[in-house]
């Protein structure tokens, strides 16, 4: 378990909150508690109502969609990245499923705080959101490739 020293320290290591503000941090500080998932263990499936966002701390996680009957990976997150967006939205229905690959430690937030969180400072939620955003475009974008490459038509053949 993380000390509330080291948790902050912790936090200003994070990829994902580089170059946050000293005070947003310990505000996210006072909100984390460290999670732990086992190999192969399902975070949370597609359409779930989690209400958790996770910092990975390490370890590696699967996000995956459900078509036409087959479970596809869009991505391999790993320490540095973040899962559960849609957390931070009024609405939390999860539009992948997450599944542990190897162990994962993690520090876990509630959405419900950080929304509160970020209607109570703009600036918290202003630099919350640049950072979620960019998320979303890029699970967008994992998920635009993984479809090309499903349904692009076969190259020439040769002969």
């Amino acid at each position: 378990m993380i000390k509330s020293k080291n948790l902050v320290e912790t936090l200003k290591e994070h990829a994902f909150l580089a170059g946050f503000r000293p005070a947003h941090i310990d505000r996210l500080a006072a909100m984390a508690h460290e999670v732990h998932f086992e190999r192969d263990q399902v975070i949370f499936r597609e359409g779930d109502e989690s209400s958790f966002f996770y910092l990975i701390l390490s370890g590696k996680v699967a996000l995956e969609v459900t078509a036409l009957g087959k479970t596809l990976r869009v991505q391999t997150l790993r320490e540095g990245e973040e899962l559960g967006w849609s957390s931070a939205m009024e609405t939390s229905s999860k539009h992948f499923q997450a599944r542990a690959l190897t162990v994962v430690r993690a520090l876990a937030f509630d959405g419900a705080r950080l929304r509160e969180a970020c209607e109570q400072e703009c600036a918290f939620g202003y630099a919350l959101m640049r950072r979620l955003l960019s998320v979303v475009a890029s699970r967008l974008q994992a998920f635009r490739l993984q479809l090309l490459d499903m349904y692009s038509p076969e190259g020439p053949k040769t002969s």
